[in-house]
C-alpha cells in the first residue's frame, strides 16, 4: 500500500500522487514521490504497477498532488515521473523507468 492521493483535472483526467519504497533502498529516507497523470485513478495504478510496482493501491486522499506536483507531471511527456520524498524544490523530476533502473542495478 502507498500512502497518497489523487487531484481531478478540469478536463477529467486525473493526477495520481504516491509515496513508495525505493527499489533497493530501505526505510523511511529512501522513498519517493512518484506522480502519474491518467484518464481514472485505476488507470493511474495500473501505469505503475506495470512498472514492476505490483503491490501499490491508494486508500484515501491524504496525501494529494501539490499543484507544483500537478504541473510537472503535465509538462512531462511520459506522464510518470519521481523525485525523493524529502527533497527540495531544486531536485528535478525524472522519468519513472529510470527509477526501476536505478533498482535493478544494486
Amino acid at each position: 500500500m502507498a500512502a497518497g492521493g489523487f487531484a481531478k483535472l478540469p478536463n477529467g483526467n486525473v493526477v495520481v500522487a504516491l509515496t513508495l519504497p525505493r527499489p533497493g533502498g530501505d526505510g523511511h529516507a529512501a522513498a519517493v514521490r512518484v506522480l502519474v497523470y491518467a484518464v481514472n485513478r485505476q488507470r493511474a495504478l495500473t501505469r505503475v504497477r506495470n512498472l514492476g510496482f505490483r503491490a501499490v493501491r491508494l486508500s484515501g486522499n491524504a496525501e494529494p498532488p501539490t499543484p507544483d506536483e500537478i504541473s510537472a507531471v503535465l509538462h512531462h511527456p511520459d506522464g510518470l515521473v519521481w523525485r525523493p520524498r524529502h527533497a527540495d524544490d531544486t531536485e528535478l523530476w525524472h522519468p519513472l523507468r529510470a527509477l526501476r533502473r536505478l533498482g535493478t542495478a544494486s
